[in-house]
């Protein structure tokens, strides 16, 4: 695993701008991955001639500039980031997901997603699909910071799971059922498989020495990766969460207003209708030095056995 770092600012040429690609694929999930990443496990997945690309959280630059340099993104949010609310905060939150794509890929306010339900290993999901992304939504529920749950759903939670290979979770709406660890991760596998043979997985970094005080379904994204990585031939890249704030500022100018830019997205579809549930307003210092920072640590294509 190669030492971390931050991201570089990309450099201008003739006035465009490029970035370095690190081989290929989606971060947040924009959790600097994306705003409802921040609260969620999620993963993002680009799409190019070449192959894949996931990212979680932590990049919305590196999201933007994906997207609209005509790439196919992917989004996988595995939980609903409900933080034991109601359907309306978690539904909402959904929503605000999708605007902050829709910031990302470029396209217009008038755009609207198609979404419907689909069935993925005997799942179902929901999947949303606008301009050139699509979003699958788990809506697995929020296993909150410490990863074991809340009250409103049973104490279930990734962590839990993971723990408990005979155990069972399902999503919030009761829309799916997944038998046990592995059964989640065939069914993320079953995805990454049909849309790349050659994929790069970009999420949070389970490292609790490299990323400390991190939320739990943060970390157990990362370990869903990790885990995925023993069957695939999968090259990831794994970013700093909550600790980010605590590192040095290395964004440019650019890309702390594309990221800049989705949040202000998220946030205005969250407070149209409550105006409480802004990010940006309950964390603004956090939030303000996340814009400004992307840290990284890249590993290769395992060698499987």
């Amino acid at each position: 695993m190669s030492e971390q770092k931050g991201e570089r600012p990309t450099r201008r040429n003739n006035g465009n701008r490029t970035s370095n690609n690190g081989g290929m694929r989606f971060s947040r999930p924009l959790f600097g991955w994306f705003l409802f990443l921040a609260l969620c496990a999620a993963l993002f997945m680009l799409l190019n001639n070449r192959g894949g690309q996931y990212i979680s959280l932590n990049m919305g630059d590196v999201l933007t500039h994906r997207l609209r340099s005509g790439n196919h993104g992917v989004f996988l949010y595995i939980t609903a980031g409900d933080d034991g609310r109601d359907s309306v905060y978690w539904q909402t939150r959904e929503r605000a997901a999708l605007q902050s794509t829709r910031v990302a890929a470029a396209l217009p306010v008038t755009a609207a997603p198609a979404c419907s339900a689909v069935e993925i290993r005997k799942h179902s999901i929901r999947k949303c699909t606008m301009g050139n992304t699509e979003s699958y939504f788990f809506r697995l529920p929020d296993g909150k910071r410490d990863g074991k749950g809340f009250e409103r759903s049973g104490y279930r939670s990734l962590r839990r799971l993971r723990a408990n290979p005979s155990s069972e979770i399902s999503a919030i709406d009761a829309s799916a059922s997944y038998r046990g660890w592995t059964d989640l991760m065939a069914t993320i596998g079953a995805i990454i498989n049909g849309d790349s043979t050659t994929v790069t997985i970009h999420t949070s970094d389970p490292s609790i020495f490299r990323n400390p005080h991190d939320h739990f379904d943060h970390r157990m994204a990362g370990l869903l990766v990790a885990d995925l990585r023993k069957q695939h031939k999968l090259a990831a890249m794994y970013y700093v969460g909550y600790a980010l704030a605590t590192r040095a500022a290395n964004r440019s100018n650019d890309q702390t207003q594309a990221k800049t830019a989705l949040l202000l997205a998220y946030d205005r579809e969250m407070m149209a209708v409550n105006k409480k549930w802004g990010a940006y307003q309950e964390h603004r210092a956090f939030y303000s030095q996340c814009l400004h920072r992307t840290y990284v640590v890249r590993s290769p294509v395992p060698v499987i056995r």
